[in-house]
């Protein structure tokens, strides 16, 4: 089913942020919670604080490629929120962020470790 790696809903949302762990940088905030699944789900909160829409839309495009080539370990929600010093970070930078936070979380898949994020 496409589309099912994505948190839409709202209640998915607040079960996520009703969560006590989460994980900060200076681009981004990662907040998870267990979904019972046997995959990952993944959202995204980025508010007008960041930029206009094409900037949210840009930043938003740019994590959708990182956590599309990101091996994650299955049976998690989790929510990216973006800071504004994201709307002027490179597309690498964001990567080590989402790649920080993630080792940090320990929600990377040991056998899947993130192989794109070396794109120097």
């Amino acid at each position: 089913m496409k589309g099912k790696q994505y948190l839409t809903r709202s209640e998915d949302f607040d079960r996520v942020y009703r969560q006590k762990a989460a994980w900060a940088s200076r681009l981004l905030v990662l907040r998870a919670a267990e979904n019972k699944a046997d995959f990952t789900r993944y959202g995204y909160s980025i508010s007008k604080r960041v930029g206009n829409a094409v900037v949210r839309n840009l930043t938003r495009r740019r994590l959708r490629a990182i956590m599309r080539r990101t091996g994650l370990k299955p049976g998690w929600d989790i929510v990216l929120i973006v800071r504004p010093a994201a709307a002027q970070a490179h597309f690498s930078e964001l990567n080590q962020a989402v790649e920080g936070l993630l080792r940090r979380a320990k929600l990377l898949d040991q056998k899947n470790e993130i192989s794109c994020l070396n794109t120097d």
